[in-house]
């Protein structure tokens, strides 16, 4: 499924709707469930905007989705300016853990939306992201470049998953560590 090109919005809608989605997030990451009034009240703008953006809850949780999504993908090769492929590679799996587990208050949701098919566009700009990491690496001798991005992909989501709970975090960061050390060539 392509992801429609939406209209280029004047300076002031936009700005309406990225507050929009910021309030949308935040309260999201919370583990809240607000009402669209709520969203749109601390939003500082009135129900009918975000009607207007988002005709329905499910709608508004996809923007979210979406532009988090876009920020995780785009954090790899920015990343990559910043230090080696094999460092930026483990600093990107926190960030894509901190994507996966701030999701937690928008489950219900998210069902919805990849029900409708509406996410089926995730997994493959997560693997571009993870695919612009190994090359790198590969390139500069650093990690193998023999492991399909797609396998680390569920690995590292398989890391997450196994280790939901906050309190488990140092175990995420030791099954992140052994996976990035089997990502590095052997000797």
């Amino acid at each position: 499924m392509s992801i429609p090109i939406e209209p280029r919005l004047r300076a002031d809608a936009q700005r309406n709707r990225d507050r929009l989605v910021d309030v949308a997030r935040a309260a999201f990451v919370a583990g809240e469930a607000p009402t669209l009034e709520a969203i749109a009240r601390e939003a500082g703008v009135g129900i009918g905007t975000l009607y207007r953006h988002f005709p329905t809850r499910e709608a508004l949780v996809e923007a979210v989705y979406r532009s988090e999504l876009e920020a995780v993908s785009a954090s790899a090769e920015r990343l990559l300016t910043e230090m080696p492929p094999d460092v930026a590679l483990r600093r990107w799996m926190d960030r894509y853990g901190e994507f996966v587990r701030t999701k937690r208050g928008m489950a219900d949701a998210f069902r919805a939306i990849l029900a409708a098919g509406a996410g089926s566009g995730t997994r493959p700009r997560i693997t571009a992201a993870v695919a612009g990491l190994l090359e790198a690496g590969a390139r500069e001798g650093v990690l193998r470049g023999d492991v399909p991005a797609d396998d680390v992909v569920a690995a590292v989501l398989g890391a997450f998953l196994a280790t939901p709970d906050p309190e488990q975090q140092p175990q995420t960061s030791r099954l992140l560590d052994l996976l990035l050390d089997a990502l590095r060539p052997c000797d």
